[in-house]
């Protein structure tokens, strides 16, 4: 395989198909490529799935996106100028991959876990060219992510998944509830679930995304 700008995993489809619609995955805080790849046999035979590692090192297995400021008491812990980073990074690299592998350029899913969907948010929201569909688990719309002006016309090709875990210790259910509300003040279509869990994803959530998967293929 091709070294691209992130290292990566890939699940070629399972079925031959040509232009197989493209389906990326991006982790959470400290955890790793690996880790949403497990979903990556369950999911539909006919996508092309490849599982990006955050750029970040936090110790060996251990990467972000960008660092997060535990410590910090105004409110303001998740490094913004990191965070803008990260979202270029990942816009660059969905070309890099549809330049790779011969892909459905029209078809394309995000799938992210908490910190991995604040910027599937922010990728999907600045870039609505690139994807069409996005599955936001546990995670959060930062608005300072976002473009300064927002159109409507602009995302009229763009769908999300939500769900976040209803006792999520890690990023709080209210921050989850504020983005199908936000959504559809841009006429942006979306669905949102809770699942009685803490910041993970139930059995109950991965076979409600799956099928939601599915009926966009």
């Amino acid at each position: 395989m091709k070294q691209l700008s992130l290292e990566y995993l890939v699940r070629q489809p399972k079925t031959a198909i040509e232009n197989p619609p493209l389906l990326i995955l991006l982790h959470g805080y400290g955890s790793n490529e690996h880790d949403l790849f497990s979903f990556a046999d369950e999911l539909p035979d006919e996508l092309l799935i490849v599982s990006a590692r955050a750029p970040l090192t936090l110790m060996p297995g251990s990467y972000a996106w960008y660092a997060i400021h535990f410590d910090n008491t105004d409110g303001k812990f998740s490094d913004i100028p990191q965070a803008k980073h990260a979202r270029e990074t990942i816009a660059a690299f969905i070309n890099e991959v549809k330049a790779e592998f011969q892909v459905d350029s029209s078809n394309t899913f995000l799938v992210g876990f908490s910190q991995g969907t604040i910027l599937s948010y922010a990728v999907a929201l600045n870039y609505p060219e690139k994807v069409q569909h996005v599955v936001a688990l546990s995670g959060y719309i930062n608005n300072e992510l976002l473009p300064e002006s927002l159109s409507a016309e602009q995302y009229k090709d763009l769908d999300f998944f939500i769900s976040h875990g209803s006792v999520d210790q890690v990023l709080p259910v209210d921050w989850g509830r504020k983005a199908k509300p936000f959504l559809d003040s841009l006429g942006i279509d979306s669905v949102y679930y809770e699942y009685p869990v803490g910041h993970g994803v139930a059995p109950q959530n991965f076979y409600e995304l799956k099928a939601w998967i599915e009926k966009r293929l």
